[in-house]
């Protein structure tokens, strides 16, 4: 029985830093060296990043390839993100799957960014870190990098996902919750792909089917983004300034189910004269779950100016679908309308038809 091949893309972050003069910092060479040394990554009777048998039988055998300089997560930007998914690319037909080791900070931007810029994705491309280092001797690094390998070598899973804690997420679905717990993301409006326990439990029924098309990278290159959270007593002029060209466009983080201030007319105003000159303006909610819709007079008066609906998309995946959209020669309109589409499973189309009953 062959083993799975995974190659694993180091690009910085917590799981394999060492106490500097300076605090923590990522070292060049040592997260490979470390990891030959744990039985759990590597059977010392197999070759080389070989791991121990699966309980089917089956062994994953893994490489380590560093993007250096490697970064603190809070470092990378949109043109880290395209040399990750070109290397994802210049090595595609040789792996079954890929292991993104990355910062948590910024882990789920950088998920959701691959999730759109890797078209006709076949294969596994999983991101995982960790909140203590691989240095540690109590840490999470083992079993994420482990876990991570696993379903990536073993299992085809074809998506963008975040494997952390024992669970697995849909990249675009996903964002971090706690800055010091151990179990960091949550998925809030989309549930798990992969729950790891004494059993491997997979919802086939979620993951998302490959078109069957070539991988085919079309990169971020826009950088005239930006997001913006809502607070009580936000002026109409610090909107206005905010939307100020060469902005293209802007992520609203609103209210609720979509709400913003409608009854002052100058901050509608504004928005709506920023829609007219071509600034794209989505509308995510500031909750962990939820819809945005236009069900709310104050929702609706957004609709009005010209504000596109979000659905239950992460703040972090509309920045990113929003920044992908804006890179290719596409009108504001064709812009707004792929906004409210589901090009990776990012968002939840609500059905439009009431159910009753389990027979509907």
């Amino acid at each position: 029985m062959a083993n799975g091949r995974v190659l694993v893309i180091h690009t910085g972050g917590t799981i394999g830093m060492k106490p500097g003069p300076d605090g923590y910092e990522p070292v060049d060479g040592w997260l490979p060296e470390r990891a030959a040394k744990i039985r759990a990554l590597h059977d010392p009777d197999q070759p080389l990043l070989t791991t121990p048998p699966s309980r089917f039988g089956r062994r994953v055998s893994w490489e380590i390839q560093e993007l250096r300089p490697l970064l603190d997560s809070a470092e990378v930007g949109r043109e880290h993100w395209v040399r990750m998914a070109e290397a994802i690319a210049a090595r595609y037909d040789e792996f079954d799957g890929f292991v993104v080791v990355h910062g948590t900070d910024t882990m789920a931007y950088t998920a959701a960014a691959l999730s759109f810029m890797l078209e006709g994705l076949g294969k596994s491309v999983l991101l995982t870190g960790s909140q203590l280092p691989l240095a540690n001797t109590r840490n999470d690094a083992v079993e994420n990098l482990q876990g991570a390998i696993m379903l990536a070598g073993l299992y085809e899973i074809p998506e963008v996902g975040i494997f952390f804690a024992d669970k697995l997420m849909r990249g675009n679905r996903t964002s971090k919750v706690d800055a010091s717990g151990l179990d960091a993301f949550r998925s809030g409006s989309f549930p798990l792909l992969v729950r790891v326990g004494t059993d491997v439990d997979v919802r086939w029924d979620l993951v998302q089917k490959p078109s069957g098309d070539p991988l085919n990278i079309v990169p971020i290159t826009s950088e005239r983004v930006a997001a913006l959270r809502l607070f009580p007593s936000i002026s109409w002029e610090t909107l206005e300034r905010f939307l100020e060209p060469p902005l293209q466009g802007l992520v609203l983080e609103t209210y609720g189910a979509g709400n913003a201030p409608s009854s002052r007319d100058r901050f509608l105003d504004v928005l709506g004269a920023a829609s007219a000159r071509g600034v794209v303006v989505v509308s995510v909610s500031q909750c962990q779950t939820g819809h945005v819709t236009a069900e709310y007079a104050a929702g609706r008066a957004l609709l009005g100016a010209g504000v596109v609906p979000g659905a239950d998309m992460t703040p972090e995946a509309a920045l990113t679908k929003l920044q992908w959209l804006l890179s290719q020669d596409l009108e504001p309109d064709e812009v707004r309308a792929r906004m409210q589409v589901s090009l990776r499973g990012e968002l939840t189309i609500p059905a439009t038809t009431p159910r009753f009953t389990w027979r509907d």
